[in-house]
């Protein structure tokens, strides 16, 4: 452990402006004016809200992923137990020890203020150090988070200009499609992919309904996938196709299940372990899902390991993903990389680029460059 020191950090602006007075009307009728004091010197600061900088007493942290805070605050470890997220309701955080205790937990006012360009600083997942209150309020356990220990496989999108973490602290992630009713999506299926391969997360491409449509008919497109090396599992939540190799998969592990809106991936979890017993809905007459599931949450598995729930996307935009890396993240992709003419092709107008002539003498799949295409240049 790095001996804590003093360390300048950048902060939001945590206080709110004040409130325009405009009753001075009433306020003058009450009680005049007799009491207030004449202002003599107005200071204006040149500094903006994302320009301050405090003094706290804290370690940095080097880490291959990047996150917002990167800060660990000096904490007492007498009164501090070890603990995981479960899930985050707004402001208030459920919290699981290492002994099994429940806490709601609301977040130090340091981790909160810190200048970074991500959303929340506490998500589900992470490693949490938290000091329990000395007084049980109503029968419930209530604590603060004092520290957010430094993360890995993380999930994440851009949201705003600003990074989401959709969860982190996981091994693998289930990226869940569905054969129809909605219908199959592989662009969304490739973003998730490129923020797996970014950030060092396994993952696995699982499509449910398999029972609606015929299993040749995606074969063509599934079988790229599989070229490149990715693990593709069929499923059914209707008939329980599928559902042993899935439990198999989840045994043990860390992981997280992910996929657009009404493709039923609480189904599939409530198939593989009816004790969680998840809530689930209808697709709905606009066949886009109904948003079910409202926030990441966090579930121990009765046959080991845990797995993570999260809300159905309708998008996912990437985030720390620079144009010029989307082509190394293509599997397939990547080995035309040093053949093409220029050093600096970007497989999108040069001649003599190697990467069209794959795809035109059909050795690379036209879908996933033209996927390619959208996502270096809109994202």
């Amino acid at each position: 452990m790095k001996k804590s020191r003093k360390l300048r950090v950048p902060f939001r602006k945590n206080r709110s402006k004040r409130t325009r007075i405009d009753d001075w009307t009433q306020r003058f009728e009450e009680h005049g004016f007799e009491e207030e004091s004449e202002i003599s010197v107005e200071r204006i600061g040149g500094k903006s809200e994302l320009s301050r900088r405090r003094t706290v007493i804290g370690q940095w942290v080097d880490s291959s992923e990047e996150h917002s805070f990167n800060i660990l605050p000096e904490v007492n470890c007498e009164t501090i137990l070890s603990g995981r997220v479960l899930c985050v309701h707004g402001a208030s955080s459920i919290v699981q020890t290492d002994e099994g205790q429940i806490f709601q937990c609301v977040t130090r006012r340091i981790l909160k203020t810190l200048s970074t360009e991500q959303r929340q600083p506490v998500v589900t997942g992470d490693r949490v150090l938290i000091r329990p209150a000395e007084v049980v309020v109503e029968g419930i356990n209530e604590a603060m988070i004092e520290r957010v220990e430094p993360r890995r496989g993380s999930i994440s999108r851009a949201s705003k200009h600003r990074k989401h973490v959709i969860v982190t602290n996981v091994d693998q992630i289930l990226i869940v499609a569905s054969a129809d009713q909605p219908a199959f999506k592989p662009n969304l299926i490739d973003r998730l992919l490129l923020t797996a391969e970014q950030n060092g997360v396994k993952p696995i491409i699982c499509i449910n309904k398999i029972d609606l449509i015929d299993k040749a008919a995606l074969q063509p497109m599934v079988g790229v996938y599989a070229q490149m090396g990715y693990k593709i599992i069929f499923l059914s939540a209707e008939t329980g196709f599928g559902m042993e190799r899935l439990r198999r998969q989840l045994a043990n592990r860390e992981s997280v299940v992910t996929g657009q809106s009404g493709v039923g991936k609480s189904s599939l979890l409530n198939m593989i372990d009816p004790a969680l017993d998840l809530r689930v809905a209808d697709l709905g007459s606009t066949q886009k899902g109904q948003h079910t599931t409202t926030t990441a949450e966090l579930h121990h598995l009765s046959f080991g390991g845990f797995v993570v729930d999260t809300p159905g996307l309708r998008q996912f935009m990437l985030w720390d993903i620079i144009p010029e890396e989307v082509f190394g993240l293509f599997r397939d992709l990547r080995p035309y990389e040093n053949r093409c003419r220029f050093p600096d092709c970007t497989h999108s107008h040069e001649e003599d680029c190697a990467v069209k002539n794959a795809v035109a003498e059909g050795r690379l799949d036209l879908r996933r460059y033209e996927s390619y295409l959208a996502i270096r240049y809109k994202n």
